[in-house]
């Protein structure tokens, strides 16, 4: 249950979004090209970061390049 904590944990890194064309998911609405975004956890496909919305998002590691 270590997900209902994450907004509260220290950031790990940060990174940038470097593109929103998602072949299957609609990112646009969550993700800005070019904002620079909080990891809260990693796993070896996925970032999990503090979107737009201000919630917790996995989201694949494509879209973004370490800040």
């Amino acid at each position: 249950m270590i997900h209902h904590t994450w907004l509260n944990r220290p950031t790990i890194k940060k990174v940038t979004c470097v593109h929103t064309n998602a072949e299957k998911y609609v990112v646009n609405r969550v993700l800005t090209p070019g904002k620079t975004y909080d990891v809260k956890n990693e796993t070896e496909e996925f970032y999990f970061i503090v979107d737009n919305t201000g919630k917790i998002g996995g989201f694949y590691k494509e879209y973004f390049k370490e800040a």
